[in-house]
């Protein structure tokens, strides 16, 4: 049965594959981007002009921008049936070295950006007591890596908004999922994408360049791994899709996607459930 599916970020990377993905199997995409008359002009008129995809212009940054954006969608569908959280930014360097400043903006495209969406989404999912909310959120999921603390912190929230939600949700019949994709050569993170980084330079300059070693021994692993995985961001469009098609109450609440995990996330995610449910245990009884 074809959904009327809502994309965040669809300019590039993740949220371009995946709305074309959707659309190609059938569903109705409103492709969700800022800047659709300047910078993006040129990826939202090749989405435009695909079936099954309407180009919506929203900045998840500002709280207007993105109540007209849903309340259009929903005026003209009547419903939005799955809300995809892809838009976010990365960014590297040391926690010292970032002002509050430049966490602020992170922190206002990856977790409030979201928080603005569920509370534009929400009231008409509650009404239909239907839908599905897919957030992209990190492979690193389960701990932190250096310089990139900032970016990790803010999907690790975003994975707390998540699994918490999904119990606030029940009632209504809204299921909450978080995909963990690992590495992948989009636009974020081959340096074609403006990131949100690490600004006090003098700062940085203090660590010297055992820092800068470290940092660059990290991004040459990542980097590594990435061509010996063959990583294709398809695979994360590829995800999405199976979760759309999986039958309500068969979704998992996390979806992890990284072939260089070789398996240890899924174990991880597992061990981590099953502990939880001996805390609630404790707590209940």
């Amino acid at each position: 049965m074809s959904k009327t599916i809502f994309i965040t970020g669809t300019s590039t990377g993740f949220g371009k594959l995946t709305a074309i993905t959707l659309a190609n199997a059938g569903h109705s995409v409103i492709a969700g981007m800022r800047n659709t008359n300047d910078k993006n002009a040129e990826a939202a008129k090749e989405l435009s002009q695909l079936s099954n995809i309407e180009v919506i212009d929203i900045d998840i940054t500002d709280d207007t921008s993105v109540k007209l954006a849903f309340g259009k969608v929903i005026n003209k569908y009547g419903k939005i049936d799955v809300l995809i959280n892809n838009a976010a930014v990365s960014g590297f360097g040391l926690l010292e070295g970032y002002s509050i400043d430049q966490i602020s903006k992170m922190f206002d495209v990856n977790v409030y950006g979201v928080l603005r969406t569920y509370q534009a989404v929400l009231p008409s999912m509650r009404k239909e007591k239907n839908g599905l909310i897919i957030n992209i959120t990190t492979g690193a999921s389960g701990h932190t890596l250096p310089f990139m603390i900032p970016y990790i912190s803010s999907k690790l929230v975003v994975e707390s908004i998540t699994e918490g939600l999904q119990d606030e949700l029940a009632d209504y019949g809204i299921e909450n999922v978080s995909i963990q994709p690992g590495v992948y050569p989009t636009e974020m993170n081959n340096g074609s994408k403006a990131g949100i980084h690490a600004d006090k330079q003098e700062i940085i300059d203090q660590y010297g360049d055992a820092a800068s070693e470290k940092f660059n021994a990290l991004g040459a692993a990542l980097f590594g791994k990435m061509a010996q995985f063959e990583m294709n961001p398809q695979t994360i469009a590829d995800g999405i899709l199976e979760l759309v098609t999986m039958k309500k109450g068969e979704r998992p609440l996390r979806f992890p996607l990284d072939a260089i995990a070789q398996g240890t996330d899924k174990e991880f995610i597992e061990a981590r459930a099953t502990i939880k449910a001996k805390w609630l245990a404790a707590y209940s009884n």
